[in-house]
């Protein structure tokens, strides 16, 4: 990809004056573990314009093709081939009969191009002396370049993303119009979405439809549930346990000893800790006090739920609030120390005094220190 692909990627940069809306590649390593030895890259832009690029170390032969296929037939230029024969005109057409594709050939024409014909390196290398002798605009600039490097590394996202089974964004040059993570399909081989700044250890479970998003850190021994959302800068683990359609929002992290049961709901910067009276310099791992989320809790922004506690189902811990103490299901719990405030229904609306939803209408009866 990075050997013999820029020259193509500018080229292709050059006859087509647009900037790709899509980028995406597949490769094979054979002979190095790191390394693809073969990849074909798509590119697509807004005009509609597709091209592609197949490469590889391994051809037995020297190939190097440059076809461009238009509404009037297709033009090949082959620069293995004598400079008579480089440029082939094939005036190829298609007719379209009772709604099938009828293809019409045409006998190959060469283009004679010698008379402008030069040795591509030497001519670039006047070119560049000329710009530094002269001071004159370079055909290829730097800018130039950056736009290669970007498809290059788009390119290389989109390998590694592949060669790990996760579906990388940085594989695609997404414009607006372009469908965001949460449309494009998942095959079978891309189960979950990783961001590639995401760092995922080896012995860790992710279930489908669950996206990782910048710069989190899923640890080994964890095991995440199906469509949870992980959020920024998040971390995970080790050997911590989330359930399916749980959403931890950015600088959350779960610790070992952590278990989320289903659709926990995790706010931005909220804090778990897994030690009752840590030290610096003492070792303490052995003391782990497990923590207990149930299906459906909230936990607030900035709320700390202390180590050792349970939090009900649908409990609701409020903002900045410290829960030193376990929660009843359907609680709310605000201040430090938190205290129950009322009750919560499953949709999150705070009940009336006679324990019915206002929003969703749903009806509660007491049960001792929980609701039913």
């Amino acid at each position: 990809l990075w050997s013999f692909a820029p020259h193509d990627i500018s080229l292709i940069l050059s006859l087509t004056g647009e900037e790709p809306s899509y980028v995406d590649s597949v490769g094979s390593n054979f002979l190095h573990a790191r390394i693809a030895d073969v990849t074909m890259t798509n590119i697509k832009f807004p005009s509609g314009i597709g091209a592609h690029i197949f490469v590889s170390w391994l051809n037995p032969y020297k190939e190097q093709k440059l076809v461009i296929v238009g509404s009037s037939g297709m033009l090949v230029f082959d620069d293995t081939e004598p400079v008579e024969r480089k440029l082939v005109h094939y005036p190829h057409t298609i007719n379209w009969q009772n709604g099938l594709p009828v293809p019409n050939k045409a006998e190959s024409q060469p283009i004679d191009i010698a008379p402008i014909w030069n040795e591509p390196l030497k001519a670039e290398c006047e070119a560049f002396l000329a710009a530094i002798e002269n001071g004159v605009p370079p055909i290829t600039s730097g800018e130039e370049g950056l736009r290669v490097l970007k498809i290059l590394e788009l390119s290389q996202h989109s390998l590694e993303a592949k060669e790990r089974g996760v579906f990388s964004p940085n594989s695609l040059h997404l414009t607006p119009n372009d469908p965001t993570p949460d449309s494009l399909p998942l095959t079978p081989h891309v189960r979950f979405f990783a961001h590639t700044t995401a760092i995922i250890d080896d012995n860790v479970e992710i279930g489908e439809k669950t996206k990782i998003w910048h710069f989190s850190h899923i640890l080994s021994g964890s095991n995440i549930g199906e469509g949870c959302n992980v959020g920024q800068n998040v971390v995970i683990g080790p050997d911590a346990t989330i359930g399916n359609k749980c959403k931890i929002q950015n600088n959350v992290s779960v610790y070992k000893g952590v278990t989320l049961e289903d659709g926990v709901f995790c706010g931005p910067s909220m804090v778990f800790t897994n030690i009752f009276n840590p030290r610096a310099e003492i070792g303490k791992m052995d003391q782990v006090r497990p923590t207990l989320i149930k299906k459906g809790a909230t936990l607030g922004a900035n709320c700390t739920i202390v180590c050792g506690h349970t939090i009900g189902r649908y409990a609701f811990i409020g903002a900045g609030a410290v829960v030193t103490k376990d929660v009843p299901d359907h609680a709310p719990m605000v201040g430090n120390p938190a205290r129950q405030i009322g009750w919560m229904c499953e949709c999150g609306e705070k009940l009336n005094t006679k324990q019915k939803c206002p929003a969703c209408k749903k009806q509660y009866k007491p049960m001792g220190d929980t609701l039913k």
